[in-house]
């Protein structure tokens, strides 16, 4: 949907009527005579439907009718004198007019109005100070999903039984309420409108509301269940902002964007999933040149608020990432192939332990906390505060840093268009994972857990459902360790959601209607290694298989 700015009155060029209220006196022929007349009409209609919608005033329409009549008027004026027969009347020569002229005129009338009426905007906006037109989008999910873990999964409760200061499932394993065998249904929604404010051909502003999840993978919203989990009996749900940037793009090779926005790199969701949106500010370029122009790099800086930070030992927690690849198209079709290779560097995101004794000038170790709010699970946590100097409870932090380095390749082979051949491959590692520093951090030598994962994904099909019968399907397989990339971000469904999971996906896609179709997913996932870390002390084995099934009605607008 494009909204149009006010516009000021329009000016139709007199020329073209001119022209059209010359040739048709001149016209002798009655199919000549009336196709022309048929061009005439058309024109005067189109003046008085402008007039009749407020575009065009009623005096400037007159004054454009009798304009038109005297460069009419002139033409004749200075057209040579006509021919006369022998019985002394006037010999008219008409010359044919194709029929492709004549759509030719007609098309020439309507892109002349139509270049007018843009002109005339961009001149409003200039005086009004507001931008052109703004763009609205959007998409909504209705999904039912089934989930079923293996009834031989490890109860809750086994998880106090070893190594109680150390955990990847902090809300799983160490909740006795917590479901890990019983199969589970629910019903939720997802809505996501946004739009794009064009201010002037270098500045757009966009701003994106959506309903609102716990996590920043998510915009979930579970039918009848309100915040915490409990019965919601019809109460509304919580919609915000979740995008509000400014891109400011001086040249066509580079552009500057601020605030909330989509995910700037190229990437799948074994790293991000496509719900997660990025805070703080990103630089994009390509190559300024058309033999350089498959060339990008995306570099940004992104603020974390994992905490409330008053400590002195953390006095900002950042990502700073850098991507740098290449989009190729070869062959006689549209094929494509685009790569990346990204860093993703987390500055102070690792736990600290709890000091007995704090030093002088330092805050509340909870500055280091991991909460619960952004966690999913897998990723390697030790307790902070093993001395309860504040409270008894449980406050988990990082034990690994993260320094992710990831790999990304999408082949689109068009080859057999419609049907699309898609290939994609994801390898990610995290050059922060060292045990050594580990043990110094948390006091324990962790010997399990892996800081590697990988994606592998065929798709075959329409490139994108757009119509009634496009279809696609897809299978994947990955595995991403324990410590590869922090559990807040990748896919939120896989495995419910983080790392230390592998299994394989299975997606079909079928159009039912114009911008809708259905989606069948189903799920397949298992644990890599146990929920309670062996820190040599004897390893507690864990199990967590759990199949998703999932079934979603979609709609693009």
């Amino acid at each position: 949907m494009k909204y149009q700015a006010p516009k000021r009155p329009l000016l139709v060029p007199s020329a073209v009527m001119a022209a059209v209220l010359t040739l048709a006196p001149l016209a002798a022929h009655a199919d000549e005579h009336e196709d022309l007349e048929k061009l005439r009409a058309t024109v005067l209609a189109l003046i008085d439907t402008l007039v009749k919608s407020g575009l065009l005033p009623r005096n400037q329409a007159d004054a454009m009718m009798k304009d038109a009549q005297r460069r009419a008027t002139e033409q004749l004026a200075q057209a040579p004198a006509p021919e006369v027969g022998a019985d002394g009347k006037k010999i008219v020569r008409v010359p044919y007019i194709p029929e492709a002229v004549k759509v030719q005129m007609r098309e020439q009338i309507k892109a002349e109005v139509l270049a007018e009426t843009r002109a005339q905007q961009t001149v409003a906006s200039a005086d009004s100070g507001i931008g052109t037109r703004f763009n609205i989008m959007g998409d909504f999910r209705l999904r039912t999903e089934n989930l079923r873990p293996n009834s031989s999964n490890t109860a809750a409760l086994a998880y106090s039984t070893n190594n109680p200061d150390f955990t990847r499932a902090p809300d799983l394993w160490a909740n006795p309420n917590a479901n890990t065998q019983a199969a589970e249904k629910r019903t939720r929604i997802r809505l996501r409108i946004d739009s794009d404010f064009i201010v002037n051909n270098q500045v757009t502003v966009g701003a994106g509301i959506s309903t609102l999840a716990s996590t920043p993978n998510s915009q979930n919203q579970t039918m009848a269940t309100g915040p915490g989990g409990a019965p919601n009996y019809f109460n509304g749900y919580a919609v915000g902002f979740d995008k509000a940037f400014l891109t400011y793009k001086p040249f066509e090779a580079l552009a500057f964007t601020g605030g909330r926005f989509n995910n700037p790199f190229l990437a799948t969701d074994l790293v991000w999933d496509e719900s997660v949106n990025f805070e703080g500010a990103v630089i994009k370029a390509k190559g300024p040149t058309p033999s350089t122009s498959n060339i990008f790099m995306t570099a940004g800086w992104f603020p974390l608020a994992f905490t409330s930070v008053s400590s002195n030992l953390y006095t900002h927690r950042d990502l700073y990432a850098a991507q740098v690849g290449a989009d190729w198209t070869y062959g006689l079709k549209d094929n494509h192939l685009k790569v990346g290779a990204a860093v993703y560097d987390y500055n102070n995101v690792e736990g600290i332990m709890q000091f007995t004794t704090l030093p002088s000038g330092t805050a509340d170790y909870l500055a280091s906390e991991y909460g619960s709010g952004y966690r999913q699970r897998g990723n390697t946590l030790f307790r902070i505060n093993t001395s309860p100097l504040y409270d008894s409870a449980t406050n988990w932090g990082l034990a690994s840093s993260f320094k992710e380095l990831d790999f990304t390749a999408v082949a689109d082979v068009a080859e057999f268009d419609p049907v699309h051949v898609r290939l994609t491959g994801d390898f990610v590692y995290n050059l922060g994972f060292d045990r050594k520093r580990i043990a110094t951090r948390t006091g324990a030598h962790v010997i399990d857990g892996s800081p590697y994962g990988y994606l592998l994904s065929l798709q075959v099909g329409a490139a994108k459902i757009k119509e009634q019968g496009d279809w696609n399907a897809a299978i994947s397989y990955r595995r991403l360790g324990s410590d590869a990339v922090i559990d807040a971000f990748p896919n939120g469904d896989f495995g419910g959601g983080g790392t230390n999971v592998k299994g394989f996906m299975l997606t079909g896609n079928l159009g039912i209607a114009r911008n809708t179709w259905l989606t069948m997913r189903l799920l397949s996932s298992q644990n890599i290694d146990s929920a309670v870390p062996n820190v040599g002390q004897g390893s507690t084995a864990t199990k967590f298989d759990l199949d998703t099934l999932q079934l979603d009605l979609n709609a693009r607008f």
